[in-house]
């Protein structure tokens, strides 16, 4: 039985004559009466009574043809559904994300995406960069917004958009006699308690803010080192150390903190867009044009 058989079937009950059937079949009728009687014989069952004015299912006939029809309906939403897919139209992506991000990068990216492609269902999960590197290199994950390129191994592994640079700040506690001043110099934190990023967490934001301090000729005596930018601000909160981060912090309004530029004006944070390297799937590579649309 070919799928030809079951075409031909739901034609000759649509019209219920074999002439006019095999017209709207595009074929002559002796092939269609030969393929509905070798269908018939297939089968073993009659599916059509023939009359002196034209045919019409019998019992079995009508069973048959019900299946029949489901079975072109799977076929047909089948094939939009691979055209869909090919043309990265639906699906699911796991994006991971910064809380930076999510304050600054993501509204604008998800808004153009999901306006594009509303079929593709976003999984988006809330991840330091390390863990968003581990879960990109074992495929938990199929892009994903971190701090710095990847490193060492995973970078040769990974392929990164670049996002853009931010400043980095210094967080104050509310109390500290520097929150009246317009910047913080550099060297005015020598020998405060400073609380940084984690480098298991977040290994690209702790070494610029450790590079910082050693240009500006000390060693960091280092209090806390906090896995992400709120925890980083509720230590300052509670007067625990002045933080080093990015600007990007000052979307967070945490309350009895102050953030001020750092002077000179400190190497910044790079923020990518992380993905897997070799062939990418059709909703990624999507996904991937309206982050360089949206950003570039």
């Amino acid at each position: 039985m070919e799928l030809r058989h079951l075409r031909y079937a739901l034609a000759l009950s649509e019209h219920g004559h074999f002439g006019r059937a095999a017209a709207a079949l595009g074929i002559r009728q002796p092939p269609l009466s030969q393929q509905i009687k070798a269908l018939e014989t297939e089968l073993g069952v009659r599916l059509f009574d023939r009359t002196g004015h034209g045919v019409r299912p019998t019992a079995a006939g009508e069973a048959f043809l019900t299946r029949a029809r489901q079975v072109l309906d799977h076929l047909n939403l089948a094939v939009r559904d691979a055209a869909d897919a090919g043309r990265g139209d639906t699906g699911t992506l796991a994006v991971g994300f910064l809380g930076t991000a999510l304050a600054a990068v993501l509204p604008e990216v998800l808004t153009a995406f999901r306006a594009r492609r509303p079929h593709v269902r976003l999984d988006l999960r809330q991840l330091t960069s390390a863990r968003q590197v581990e879960a990109l290199l074992n495929g938990g994950l199929d892009a994903g917004f971190v701090c710095g390129p990847p490193p060492g191994a995973a970078g040769r592994r990974l392929s990164s958009v670049p996002l853009g640079r931010e400043s980095l700040v210094a967080a104050l506690p509310a109390d500290h006699p520097l929150t009246g001043e317009a910047s913080v110099p550099m060297e005015a934190l020598a020998d405060e308690p400073l609380i940084l990023s984690s480098r298991q967490a977040e290994p690209a934001a702790a070494d610029v803010a450790l590079a910082v301090c050693r240009k500006a000729g000390f060693a960091p005596r280092i209090a806390h080192e906090a896995h992400d930018l709120h925890t980083l601000l509720g230590l300052v909160a509670c007067g625990l150390g002045v933080g080093i981060g990015p600007a990007g912090m000052r979307r967070f309004r945490h309350v009895g903190v102050t953030l001020l530029p750092l002077e000179p004006a400190a190497a910044g944070l790079d923020f990518h867009l992380a993905y897997r390297s070799g062939p990418v799937p059709s909703a990624l590579a999507a996904f991937l044009r309206t982050v360089r649309q949206v950003h570039h």
